[in-house]
């Protein structure tokens, strides 16, 4: 079981669920209309207007080693989620992106809270129902109003997302069933068996992804045929 927590305008729903964590609760869900602050991977600025979904979700994982795979559990409960909702086929790129047409829909963050208790955050930030997004990100982002032309029901979307990731949770990860979490991610990743250029914050990597091993790594084969992980970055998938 889960508490939800809806909010008209918070600085940043992780930082909120880490507040919760204080107190000792977990499996708790914090909302927010609005961000302030939202942020995503390597601290950037995270566009968090009316009309996106924003939460974030306060777990106590029983293992806290394979944290990358809650990742994983957000993106496949959000594309499963936008299916049911929308009936709009989307799809996964590594790591953390759920896309459509190369347009991007949704960014998960999930942080680790170490201490005398070990927490995890999972943040999924979801485009819904904005028709604009500003000047620096308009190009490469899109909603999914904008694609299937109507309003969504945000709350029901929602709630599908929480039940879907959810069930991963609790039938998958904490029974370390990484393998099948794995499997259905992969089903709907577009990132492999593509050309694609890694940016990492010390330089730029081209070559085929060609898996992902048990750590999420991505396994990227050379143009000398040398295969090499790649732990994180951007990818710009060339299609």
């Amino acid at each position: 079981m889960y508490k939800t927590y809806h909010f008209k305008s918070l600085t940043s729903t992780q930082d909120k669920a880490k507040e919760f964590s204080k107190r000792g609760l977990s499996n708790i869900v914090v909302i927010a209309d609005v961000q302030a602050k939202g942020r995503g991977r390597f601290k950037r600025k995270w566009h968090s207007g009316k009309g996106g979904l924003w939460m974030s979700i306060l777990l106590k994982p029983k293992n806290m080693g394979n944290l990358q795979y809650l990742t994983f559990a957000a993106a496949v409960a959000v594309v499963m989620s936008i299916k049911k909702i929308t009936n709009l086929n989307t799809n996964i790129k590594w790591p953390n992106d759920v896309h459509y047409k190369r347009k991007k829909l949704c960014g998960i963050l999930t942080e680790g809270i170490f201490g005398k208790e070990n927490y995890a955050v999972v943040g999924i930030g979801l485009n819904v129902n904005q028709t604009e997004f500003p000047e620096d990100i308009k190009n490469t982002a899109s909603s999914l109003k904008i694609i299937k032309k109507q309003t969504i029901n945000i709350k029901k979307l929602t709630q599908k997302v929480i039940s879907e990731f959810f069930t991963l949770y609790n039938n998958y990860y904490n029974k370390n069933k990484y393998g099948d979490i794995l499997k259905m991610w992969k089903k709907h990743c577009d990132t492999i068996n593509k050309n694609v250029v890694v940016i990492t914050t010390a330089k730029k990597i081209k070559g085929k992804a060609i898996g992902i091993d048990k750590d999420c790594s991505l396994l990227l084969k050379l143009k000398n045929d040398k295969i090499i992980k790649i732990i994180e970055g951007d990818i710009n998938v060339r299609y």
